[in-house]
């Protein structure tokens, strides 16, 4: 019995090791934030920028919209600058982004 509960403790321990976890579907995605419980609905535009963000830890904000431009496809326009912008304000709302 004491084997199944350390297996069990083994589990948990892993799980808490991805913070956010993702189930996409055809144009949103949800992502729940294992360290506060939370589920977060999320735009396609908003989960491309947090997926970009997660996956290049300390990148600066200058760097952020011309990531996003190629890895979208689109060019940058005033629109991208307006959309990048309410779209870090949102993550950070949410607390899925901790940057001032």
């Amino acid at each position: 019995m004491s084997h199944n509960s350390t297996t069990h403790t083994n589990s948990h321990e892993l799980t808490r090791l991805a913070r956010f976890q993702f189930k996409s579907f055809d144009n949103e995605a949800v992502v729940f934030d294992t360290a506060s419980g939370d589920t977060h609905l999320l735009a396609p535009f908003t989960l491309a920028l947090f997926e970009l963000i997660q996956s290049r830890p300390g990148m600066m904000a200058h760097e952020i919209e011309p990531a996003l431009s190629s890895r979208l496809d689109l060019s940058g326009s005033e629109h991208l600058t307006s959309l990048t912008q309410e779209s870090l304000a949102s993550l950070r709302k949410l607390g899925l982004l901790e940057t001032p």
